[in-house]
């Protein structure tokens, strides 16, 4: 059932609300953590001071405050963790419901025509605030994580964003950044829409010719593996376009905001490769065969 202008707005004010709630109880949660930390912190201090020392039993008792400040330490943090994912969720939802109207309302017919400089600031933002998996102790980063590929099976939704390999006027295949509108079971075919509006380009591929992008970044410091590692051979978004071209990882991300550092194949370069150009995650994908060597 199509959602209403007037249903989407109540499920955003819903949610707008229990993050309103949410962020108050992550404070809460903060300072509590704060008041654990400098407990431990004077605890330990006063555990290796010289007279606890000497004081064998005096030793003991500081060693079993200390494992019980640990436990709510770690108690602290976890519900921190627990408040701070559920704000997330509520982020990440209202975007899906705005997201789920915009469909509608391309598919109403009214689309609105972005510039080439609007177009190349909103593909920006989109990689900077894709929402960040960060696995927890025990757990590794799910499908379209980073460099984590699709399941066997998967289908991309409407709206999401997909690399599309192309047939060009010159009869060249090329792939280009596009929009899923709609999956076609009984053909097996993807129906998407060129993200660069100026081509107003609709194309029907078979799944083969699609290939999702992250649905998630994936952070270093907890996930390196869901990352190419360097020297991969990948496909990227090359700058200030909307085309992907073959490229070599040159550095991983440090941080889960940082971007990959590549080399686009370029023949017209001694070596080969065109100077190391800053990709983000979002469009960082497997390779596939078919052109794509960087203009």
């Amino acid at each position: 059932m199509p959602l209403t202008a007037d249903v989407a707005a109540q499920q955003v004010q819903e949610r707008l609300r229990s993050l309103h709630r949410l962020i108050y109880d992550i404070e809460a949660e903060r300072n509590r953590n704060e008041q654990c930390i400098d407990s431990i912190l004077r605890a330990e201090k006063a555990a290796d001071s010289p007279s606890a020392s000497e004081d064998s039993s005096g030793s003991s008792q500081q060693q079993m405050q200390l494992k019980t400040l640990y436990k709510a330490g770690l108690s602290a943090a976890e519900q921190e963790e627990r408040v701070l994912r559920a704000a997330l969720s509520r982020i990440y939802e209202i975007r899906a419901i705005k997201n789920e109207r915009r469909i509608q309302a391309r598919h109403a017919g009214n689309k609105e025509t972005i510039g080439c400089g609007a177009l190349m600031k909103m593909l920006l933002s989109s990689a900077q605030y894709l929402p960040l998996h960060v696995s927890g102790v025990g757990q590794r980063a799910p499908p379209l994580c980073g460099a984590v590929p699709a399941e066997a099976g998967h289908v991309a939704r409407a709206g999401d964003a997909v690399a599309a390999r192309v047939r060009s006027a010159d009869n060249e295949d090329n792939w280009i950044l596009a929009e899923v509108v709609s999956w076609l079971p009984a053909q097996g075919k993807y129906e998407v829409d060129d993200i660069d509006e100026e081509q107003k380009n609709r194309h029907v591929l078979s799944k083969r010719r699609v290939v999702p992008l992250p649905l998630m970044r994936a952070d270093p410091r907890t996930d390196e593996y869901a990352l190419f590692p360097k020297g991969a051979v990948v496909m990227a978004l090359y700058p200030q376009t909307t085309c992907f071209y073959r490229a070599v990882v040159n550095r991983l991300p440090s941080s889960a905001a940082d971007p990959y550092e590549v080399l686009f194949e370029d023949s017209s370069y001694a070596d080969g490769y065109s100077p190391a150009e800053r990709v983000a995650q979002r469009y960082v994908i497997a390779i596939k065969e078919g052109k794509g060597r960087a203009p």
